[in-house]
């Protein structure tokens, strides 16, 4: 008989496993509805989802001291707040008894923990490994893997665990990262940003400038940079870009701040030598660092708001930073026409953690499920 604490220190495992940045690690997450369903009691159950959850975002305390410059108990404060939901929706709706309403249940709480308002911290969820387990078979491949989540909390797990295993056999053998599109390049940048809030200057936008007539050079027509590798997007910023550009055949993509009214959208801007439009305004921005709803000056959330975009003639489905965490920016993105998804990020706060590398490994999975194209870009 397993004790209380095996069943933590396995969920603690299977997060930390699973979530360690590696693509073909994510399907161990799937084990995590074992362990919570099959918990000896309620409390047990509750522990084990902190377990996991806490496990899988651990990098979270080191980057919020680096973002604010803080002590390391400011980010430990944010680690336990943000565990808070997934771990409440779990413990609420797991129960002792066996039968059908254990995997509706759990359904129940995936679902919960998917969508706005508790959707916004739905890190780790298991569903992310739809893209290894079922590479390119798109919304039968994510209905596949919900099946078998459910199937885990279930007397039939071993079964489940058995496919799970020949799953990743088979895409381990097969495997191949998602790339870009013929003629599309995301530019990888190392600038080192001291304190949140600071933005490109000239001379990193010269340097950037510079990154793009190398990479036409090797052949690039489209080229995707970084979020925020734009600065602060004004009709000053814009001159400087378009006029850098007047004697490229290009079309670049890059992240960039707006000012508004109440504070600034995260956004996307398309860029030639003609000129320049806003491609994308990202729907979830980073919680408390950027998206505070209780005060003024903070990012804009566009929650559902344009979930696709045109870009050099392709349709994108665009997801900057936060967005390649959770789960709904994805699934609504991908019930549009799509040729490509980007997905960019600036990772200067996330210090030797691996946040940026669980990142890349979602957008990866997301990629693979579907079967399209991926350019990523990303500011470490």
């Amino acid at each position: 008989m397993f004790t209380a604490a095996t069943f933590v220190a396995a969920a603690a495992a299977v997060g930390a496993f699973g979530w360690s940045g590696e693509v073909l690690l994510l399907p161990l997450a799937c084990l995590f509805p074992a362990l919570w369903a099959f918990a000896p009691g309620r409390v047990t159950a509750g522990l084990v989802s902190m377990a996991y959850f806490m496990a899988a975002s651990r990098g979270l305390p080191a980057g919020v001291s680096i973002f604010y410059a803080s002590d390391i108990r400011v980010g430990l404060v944010l680690w336990i707040a943000a565990s808070l939901p997934f771990v409440t929706v779990h413990t609420v709706l797991w129960s002792p008894k066996p039968g059908w309403h254990r995997p509706l249940r759990y359904l129940l709480a995936v679902t919960l923990m998917s969508v706005p308002p508790l959707g916004i911290v739905g890190w780790a969820s298991p569903i992310t490994a739809s893209g290894v387990l079922f590479p390119g078979w798109g919304w039968a491949g994510l209905a596949a893997t919900v099946a078998v989540l459910f199937a885990m909390t279930t007397r039939a797990w071993p079964l489940a665990g058995v496919a799970i295993s020949v799953a990743v056999a088979l895409s381990s053998i097969t495997w191949t990262d998602p790339g870009p599109p013929e003629g599309w390049v995301g530019i990888d940048t190392t600038f080192d940003y001291q304190v949140a809030g600071e933005h490109a200057d000239y001379a990193q936008h010269m340097t950037t400038v510079a990154l793009v007539r190398r990479a036409v050079e090797n052949g690039a027509g489209t080229v995707v940079l970084p979020e925020s590798a734009l600065g602060i997007w004004t009709p000053t910023t814009e001159s400087l870009w378009t006029r850098n550009l007047a004697d490229l055949d290009v079309v670049v993509a890059g992240g960039a701040v707006v000012v508004n009214e109440s504070g600034y959208d995260s956004v996307m801007v398309e860029l030639t030598g003609e000129g320049a439009r806003i491609l994308y305004r990202q729907r979830m921005p980073v919680p408390v660092s950027m998206w505070r709803p209780w005060a003024s000056g903070g990012a804009s959330a566009h929650f559902f708001g344009n979930p696709s975009g045109r870009l050099a003639g392709a349709t994108i489905a665009p997801l900057i930073c936060y967005e390649q965490l959770i789960i709904w920016p994805v699934l609504q993105s991908m019930l549009f026409d799509r040729d490509v998804i980007i997905a960019t990020g600036n990772g200067w706060w996330t210090g030797d953690t691996n946040i940026v590398p669980i990142q890349k490994a979602s957008a990866r999975a997301w990629a693979s499920l579907f079967g399209l194209p991926l350019v990523i870009a990303f500011n470490t």
